[in-house]
């Protein structure tokens, strides 16, 4: 009776609605459906609604999608579990029609927001491995930075925020290199003075690419700062020491690494060990981080990481 009513509020309101039974066939339809917004009774049939909450919130496909739990329930441990499994708002029972359809417009609102913020971010994604392509050489470059900033991030107990920035940073850190031509870009020798300062402009172009992105807002130090080195000799503005964003820190010995550990118009690629002799030596000149660059060879050294 209740899903009828629901039912019967929402389809008047013009929305497509698509009911269950119990938890496990609401499991299943988010499984096979795209769906905008879930409304889940706590107490349902095979999985209650905490269960498929969290089974929902779990998962990366569905995540996004806005959960509303209904109960009659009203004990403060049932509110705690709720929050836990990752619920986005709850409706008391009786139901009030009127709150029903408030929140149901609102958490739409949310999700449609979500929705295009996530297709600008695929956009920037794209581009940045449209650039990376035209280097053959560099296959899976993007998803390598990816993942090693993202496991580096979690040795040195960066909160999560730097650990979703560095993740993002790792596929669109060089994203400026748009505007570089490419006569510059794939030069096999040293660069004039004049092509330096052109390639030594891509951290800047990068962050204005992405600075429109609200949630890149973490991101754009990471793609600024990436050049700069410990001693200030780096670029684009020449920051020295603790002035580096930690996450920088990270992605530029990251990059360093794969660069070493790629084969090279110029040169075959490295082994793990020459690479990380090559990068010791540019410690003791002053330029990367010692503590990060120990806690990067021990990841690869436990061999959880993608090589090359």
């Amino acid at each position: 009776m209740n899903r009828h009513l629901l039912d019967s509020i929402l389809q008047k309101e013009g929305y497509v609605v698509i009911s269950a039974h119990d938890g496990e066939e609401a499991t299943n339809i988010f499984a096979s459906r795209y769906i905008d917004l879930a409304l889940l009774d706590v107490k349902m049939p095979k999985r209650n609604g905490f269960e498929v909450c969290r089974s929902i919130k779990n998962n990366p496909r569905t995540r996004h999608v806005p959960v509303v739990l209904i109960t009659g329930l009203i004990n403060t441990n049932d509110r705690i579990a709720g929050i836990d499994s990752g619920a986005d708002d709850y409706l008391h029972k009786p139901i009030r029609q009127e709150e029903l359809k408030a929140r149901v417009r609102s958490l739409l609102r949310f999700k449609q927001y979500s929705d295009e913020l996530q297709s600008a971010e695929e956009i920037l994604f794209s581009l940045a491995r449209s650039i990376g392509a035209k280097d053959p050489l560099a296959k899976g470059h993007c998803e390598r930075m990816s993942q090693y900033c993202a496991e580096l991030a979690d040795a040195l107990g960066l909160p999560e925020e730097q650990h979703d920035a560095l993740k993002k940073a790792g596929i669109v850190h060089d994203i400026g290199e748009v505007a570089v031509p490419e006569n510059v870009l794939f030069k096999t020798g040293p660069l004039t003075p004049e092509e330096k300062v052109v390639f030594e402009q891509h951290p800047i172009v990068g962050e204005r690419i992405c600075a429109p992105l609200k949630s890149f807002r973490c991101v754009l130090p990471i793609i600024r700062h990436h050049h700069e080195k410990m001693d200030g000799s780096g670029y684009p503005d020449g920051l020295k020491g603790e002035a580096i964003p930690i996450s920088a820190r990270i992605l530029a010995i990251v990059e360093v690494y794969d660069a070493l550990t790629t084969d090279r118009n110029y040169r075959s690629a490295l082994s793990s060990e020459e690479a990380f002799l090559a990068i010791q030596e540019e410690v003791q000149k002053g330029w990367w981080d010692g503590r990060v660059v120990e806690a990067f060879r021990k990841i690869i050294a436990a061999g959880t990481s993608p090589h090359p």
